[in-house]
């Protein structure tokens, strides 16, 4: 991996050329007590990805990875870790980029569409529908069960699926929740309507945590909504027909 300097935050991430050609560029942003290896590389996004041709760049969220661990929740607001992507493709000189984020990802993703369009060739929203808005999600108490002394005294079992995938992927728990405190914000109805770039919102239909699909696509001008069947929230990311919705969507976007 690679790391480079976002406003004093050490940001990792890969950068990894298409199989043939130069490749127009797509920035991958994961998910909450995730990383890029776990979203990404494991799930063969990014092999799908270089395979069809396209530059895949993908970073570790702060927090997260290999990336600088923050210990205060007003460090990992929204408009922030959007910024760390912005100023990744400042780094790396890319003018314009699809950006593709998954569940807290595609927040960031959301936020950076809205803030810097000039940015954004599309937004790609997987895991990650109505709740944009709405503001749910995540059940409360992902925070406290990452600082919870162990798994076992976790009652709550979506609270404890969340510590138990943290503590697989190596996480900083206190890193994790700080940033579930701080990293939950909402779009309004009248700011989602300001997107102007194409959008792709993938959701599974078993996913209770995402919020609906359609229902956040409606509100977005020109966005379209895909429908993952009988895939929940973690087994969307990685299926097949949600890369052969994305590489139909990439295809045909302006």
């Amino acid at each position: 991996m690679q790391t480079f300097d976002s406003d004093g935050v050490p940001i990792a991430y890969i950068d990894v050329a298409p199989k043939e050609g130069a490749g127009e560029p797509i920035l991958l942003i994961h998910g909450f007590a995730s990383n890029h290896i776990v979203n990404w590389v494991n799930t063969s996004w990014v092999r799908s990805l270089t395979g069809a041709g396209r530059r895949v760049i993908a970073l570790d969220n702060r927090g997260h990875g290999r990336s600088g661990k923050l210990y205060e929740p007003e460090a990992y607001a929204s408009d922030l870790m959007a910024e760390d992507a912005r100023r990744l493709l400042d780094h790396l000189a890319i003018p314009r980029a699809d950006v593709m984020g998954y569940s807290m990802g595609a927040r960031i993703t959301a936020f950076l569409a809205l803030s810097h369009p000039d940015r954004v060739r599309s937004a790609l929203l997987g895991g990650l529908g109505l709740h944009l808005v709405e503001g749910r999600g995540l059940p409360a108490g992902i925070s406290e069960a990452m600082e919870a002394p162990s798994r076992d005294a976790i009652a709550d079992p979506t609270a404890r699926m969340f510590r138990v995938f943290a503590e697989q992927t190596g996480s900083d728990l206190r890193a994790l929740a700080a940033c579930m405190r701080g990293s939950r914000q909402t779009l309004s109805r009248a700011e989602v309507a300001q997107i102007e770039v194409p959008v792709l919102v993938a959701v599974g239909t078993t996913d209770t945590v995402a919020g609906s699909g359609p229902a956040l696509a409606a509100l977005i001008p020109d966005a379209k909504a895909l429908e993952i069947p009988n895939r929940d929230h973690n087994l969307a990311v990685g299926d097949k027909v949600h890369k052969a919705g994305v590489l139909e969507f990439l295809d045909a976007r302006p």
